[in-house]
Order: C-alpha cells, then sequence, then structure tokens
C-alpha cells in the first residue's frame, strides 16, 4: 500500500475538466488502483460516467433533508470498477457560495471514514477558472497535493491555466501542494501541442499528456458512460488509459512561475493565437 495521493483537476469551465476527470479515474480503476471522486462543482456532474448516469443525491442535499443523521453509503456510491463518488453539491440557487458545499463534503467524509487505508487515490474535481473561495479549499487546507491542470490551446483556457497557477504558487508556500502539469484537453486548433509545451515549460511544469479530440467521448456520454467502458477497444479509450498510466507515473510536481499578462500574450502571438482574435473580431 503507498501513499495516498489526493489530486485535484482544475481548469476553465466547459474545458471538458469533469468528462476528462471521469475517463482517467477509470484507466486508474482498470490498472487495479482504489479511487475516490469527490465531485466539487454545483453542477453535479463528475461522477455521472462512472455511475451510468445515476445523478446521485449530494451531500448539501442529503444534509438538508437527513440533518445530522447522514450515513455514508446515502453520500457515497459505487461505480465503474468499485471506484467511490461523491458529489457535494452547491447551494440553493441565490443562497450564499458555491465553494462551501466542498469544505462541508470533505469534513463530512473525513468524519464518516470515507478515507480508508485501501485508497489509492481521491480525486477532486473542483469548478473553476479562478482559485477562490471554497473552491481553494482543497489546496489551501492541504487536502490535495497534487494539481493538473485542463487546458487546451485557446486562450481563455490558457488565461485560466494561468490564473490557476497563481493560486498553486501561493498557496505552495504555505503548504505541501504541488503542480503535477498540464493535461491538454485538444480542441484541435493549429499548433497546440507545441504552444501547449511551451506554455507548460514557461510555468515550470510539464505537459503531461496531450488527449486528442474524438466524437467517442461525447458518444460515450450520450450513454452516460466512459470512454473506457462504452469503447474499450477504441483509440481514444487507449488515450486516456496511457493519461492514468502518466499520472500514476508523474514524480514532476512544481510550484508553477505564472507568467505576466505581456508574457503570455507574447506565447500567444508567437503561435498565432492573437492573430486568430484578431480575424474573429474583424468587421
Amino acid at each position: 500500500m503507498g501513499k495516498l495521493r489526493q489530486v485535484a483537476i482544475y481548469g476553465k469551465g466547459g474545458i471538458g475538466k469533469s468528462t476528462t476527470t471521469q475517463n482517467l479515474t477509470a484507466g486508474l480503476a482498470e490498472l487495479g488502483k482504489k479511487v475516490m471522486v469527490v465531485g466539487c462543482d454545483p453542477k453535479a456532474d463528475s461522477t455521472r460516467l462512472l455511475l451510468g448516469g445515476l445523478a446521485q443525491k449530494t451531500v448539501l442535499d442529503t444534509l438538508r433533508t437527513e440533518g445530522d443523521t447522514v450515513e455514508l453509503d446515502q453520500i457515497l456510491k459505487e461505480g465503474f470498477k468499485g471506484t467511490k463518488c461523491v458529489e457535494s453539491g452547491g447551494p440553493e440557487p441565490g443562497v450564499g457560495c458555491a465553494g462551501r458545499g466542498i469544505i462541508t463534503s470533505i469534513g463530512l467524509l473525513e468524519r464518516l471514514g470515507a478515507y480508508t487505508d485501501e485508497l489509492d487515490y481521491v480525486f477532486y474535481d473542483v469548478l473553476g477558472d479562478v482559485v477562490c473561495g471554497g473552491f481553494a479549499m482543497p489546496i489551501r487546507e492541504g487536502k490535495a497535493q497534487e494539481i493538473y491542470i485542463v487546458a487546451s490551446g485557446e486562450m481563455m483556457a490558457l488565461y485560466a491555466a494561468n490564473n490557476i497557477s497563481k493560486g498553486i504558487q501561493k498557496y505552495a508556500k504555505k503548504g505541501g501542494v504541488r503542480l503535477g502539469g498540464i493535461i491538454c484537453n485538444s480542441r484541435n486548433v493549429d499548433r497546440e501541442k507545441d504552444l501547449l509545451r511551451a506554455f507548460a515549460s514557461e510555468l515550470g511544469t510539464q505537459l503531461i499528456y496531450f488527449v486528442p479530440r474524438d466524437n467517442v467521448v461525447q458518444r460515450a456520454e450520450i450513454h452516460k458512460q466512459t470512454v473506457i467502458a462504452f469503447k474499450p477497444d477504441s483509440g481514444q479509450a487507449q488515450e486516456y488509459r496511457n493519461l492514468a498510466q502518466a499520472i500514476e507515473n508523474n514524480t514532476m510536481l512544481t510550484i508553477p512561475t505564472p507568467m505576466k499578462q505581456e508574457r503570455l500574450e507574447e506565447i500567444l502571438m508567437e503561435y498565432g493565437l492573437m492573430d486568430n482574435l484578431e480575424d474573429d473580431y474583424k468587421i
């Protein structure tokens, strides 16, 4: 039994973070790893594919109906190959900070004994372009020591990744949090892999894996499954297995050096992203 690796996955909204996390954890489960996934997004869709589409009741909703009498099996469900799945949930619309659910959930999971000795990994799938408030909780409180940022070769995804790196750098001084790398969820942008490699290198980290774009991902989602469960023999399933193996073998954990705005824009210009932007906005 190795040391429990607590991993948080960040990235801008809509980047495919939850899909990537679930396919990656399915790959780790196939390797025989014991994994718990804690969804930290108020949309509560971080475990749906692992559970075959079961929309499980969130921790916050369960607490609202059950009060202090919550049992672990009410908030934790087993999914693909024994993956343990939890959804923090969010506040009722217009009330309170969405990040509070994460703080409440992790505290409750600890009290109810969810963090067992047999676990190899806990993954926190965290909403957000900026590491603020409750969404910083997994790294601020030292719950997650290892961070991966899902990005693509699009400008806003890289702005978000740079911002998230600022948050990691800030908390790295106090806690043990480190950046393990950038996962590219490809958008088929020109020179995307080269751009992401240059971006990662500038941050003082690595492009740990480049996940190509494939329509089978959407088809699997329609069937409420990970690609590994839906089409295990597909090339894309193998890509996610390779990503899982890359995470399993990763020993490069660094404190990132976020870029100043000017430097980030220089890199984007070098790879033609600013030109594309100007073309998009020409009247």
